[in-house]
């Protein structure tokens, strides 16, 4: 870590670090799942976890959406009530990052195709 930050500087990251990296172990993501997340290299939420790298405003933020708590309980340390044991697996996470890059008409489409099936699949189950 750079020489020049303080040493509670150093302290409040390392914790910081030591709570993103248990966060992250509780939903069942990896550093590279979640360096994809936060639009950052796996490199940079190692260094994140070690304390060995401030974290930014942005992705405190975008850390607390991944982690669906609060910032304040992120840099709090607060302990959150209760994380899904996963949020999304690598294969679904793929596929919602390929449903957000298409038209918002593309995604009302295959939001419909998908309620139709659902529909189906609810239908038969009740036949």
């Amino acid at each position: 870590m750079n020489a020049n930050i303080r040493a509670e500087s150093r302290a409040y990251f390392r914790a910081l670090g030591k709570h993103i990296t248990e966060l992250r172990k509780r939903i069942g993501m990896t550093q590279a799942e979640l360096a994809r997340a936060l639009g950052v290299s796996q490199q940079a939420v190692f260094a994140y976890e070690l304390g060995e790298r401030r974290v930014s405003v942005l992705i405190l933020g975008k850390l607390s959406r991944v982690f669906a708590v609060s910032v304040q309980d992120l840099m709090g340390m607060a302990q959150p009530a209760r994380l899904p044991k996963r949020r999304l697996s690598p294969r679904a996470m793929r596929h919602a990052e390929r449903l957000m890059a298409l038209s918002k008409t593309q995604q009302r489409f295959v939001v419909r195709i998908i309620d139709v099936l659902e529909s189906t699949n609810t239908n038969r189950r009740a036949a």
